[in-house]
């Protein structure tokens, strides 16, 4: 009996620690840009800083049809970026994605991780010019 425990118990410990290895390499690949255009080249670069309750710009500028890196900085606290319009969120584990804005606009960013009292005020704009 306490060999079929055991053994239940050996089974069980291999297929936790093979689902966190797996979750482990899905993040990593998540972060070197598997989300972006395919086959794109970035032509430009963008960094987003982001620190207690508000980003480091009330607004960014990109142009329509430039395919662009975009570069997200946690630095200080735990935040995100999230673009709906856009197709971008970004994070501690996933902080960087390449895209190529299609629509001119201002489109509002706000933090993507839930931070405190001021999560609601943390906005932004990123703005698509032609």
């Amino acid at each position: 009996m306490k060999k079929g425990i055991t053994w239940l118990a050996a089974c069980m410990l291999i297929l936790v620690l093979t689902a966190c290895g797996g979750a482990k390499q899905s993040a990593e690949s998540g972060s070197n840009g598997s989300d972006a255009d395919a086959g794109v080249t970035a032509s430009e670069e963008l960094v987003i800083k982001a620190s207690n309750y508000e980003f480091d710009q009330p607004e960014y500028h990109l142009k329509k049809g430039v395919p662009v890196n975009i570069v997200y900085e946690n630095e200080n606290g735990n935040h995100g970026m999230l673009v709906p319009e856009l197709n971008l969120r970004l994070d501690i584990s996933n902080n960087s994605k390449v895209i190529t804005p299609d629509k001119v606009g201002e489109f509002e960013m706000s933090c993507s991780v839930f931070c405190g009292s001021g999560h609601s005020s943390m906005i932004s704009k990123i703005i698509v010019e032609e």
